[in-house]
């Protein structure tokens, strides 16, 4: 994604004239217009909702149109028990909306860091079947939630626990070049940046990283101060926000999620990957809604 202005230059060679090249030979005003253009400066973040979301009525071809028309740039699905991958590629091609990964549906209930062995093979064998299904569907990755801390479970154990589940998972990530992604959430574990980037580290793969939920973050610190510290482990963002006496019931830009400072750090570590709206949906017009207020937190 990241060209250099030697690869530049030679595409621009071998496409001249074309719109390939038109900021390269832009006049005076075309680079004044890209300047004033926040998202000009790298390649812009990828726009996406749950499928959750969708309060449309319809196959799911039906709802990934409405998708793509709003300005959408993919959607993410949910395994295990998600859509047969022939009915996926179908939507995909009527749609021409791409499925961008999945989320681990049974992350919560069937946690890989339960005190009973059963639970945690059962909660690996969900994750590597989300893994396949990312890659039927043509995705990138799997949304995890790597344990929770409770009165059954140590922040240690939990730790211990998920560490080994996950490393289990990795093989068949590498296998089907799906990536692992860890979301931070409130689970009384890896609540703090460092934290994060520590268990991310301990996993020691580049199919492992930080599904960075921007919203979740506010409960503990201020979530643009995370990412200069979660820095490149970050390959993909839920995006909603949370505000005192709303909660997650804040739409976005109205919560306590500072926005613009968000996005500053964002450009610092150069992300240019996907963010996926994670907030109450519904019909058409909430859709829109949410394209709209998702296009001016990247703008901000």
């Amino acid at each position: 994604m990241n060209r250099s202005r030697r690869e530049f230059l030679t595409n621009c060679s071998a496409a001249a004239g074309t719109a390939a090249c038109s900021l390269a030979v832009a006049g005076p005003t075309s680079l004044l217009a890209a300047e004033q253009d926040p998202q000009s400066k790298q390649t812009k973040i990828k726009k996406a909702v749950k499928i959750g979301m969708v309060g449309v009525k319809g196959t799911l071809a039906e709802k990934m149109t409405v998708l793509k028309e709003l300005g959408f740039d993919g959607v993410e699905l949910n395994s295990p028990g998600g859509p047969d991958p022939k009915e996926v590629q179908k939507a995909i091609e009527v749609s021409g909306l791409p499925v961008h990964g999945v989320v681990d549906s049974i992350h919560w209930n069937v946690q890989l860091s339960s005190p009973d062995e059963e639970v945690r093979e059962k909660g690996l064998e969900g994750l590597i079947t989300a893994i396949k299904a990312s890659k039927s569907y043509g995705g990138t990755s799997v949304l995890l939630v790597p344990g929770v801390v409770n009165n059954d479970v140590t922040y240690e154990q939990c730790w211990e626990r998920s560490i080994e589940q996950i490393q289990k998972a990795i093989p068949v990530a590498k296998q089907e070049n799906i990536q692992i992604l860890m979301e931070n959430v409130w689970n009384n574990f890896l609540t703090d940046p460092k934290e994060t980037a520590r268990f991310i580290d301990e996993l020691d793969s580049d199919m492992v990283g930080a599904y960075f939920d921007v919203g979740n973050t506010v409960k503990y610190s201020p979530p643009h101060e995370w990412i200069p510290i979660l820095g490149t482990r970050i390959k993909k963002l839920d995006i909603k926000d949370y505000g005192k006496g709303k909660g997650f019931g804040a739409k976005l830009m109205e919560g306590d999620v500072d926005w613009p400072k968000v996005m500053a750090n964002l450009r610092e570590i150069n992300y240019q990957g996907w963010a996926t709206a994670e907030i109450s949906g519904g019909p058409r017009e909430r859709l829109a809604e949410i394209a709209d207020r998702m296009d001016r937190i990247f703008a901000s």
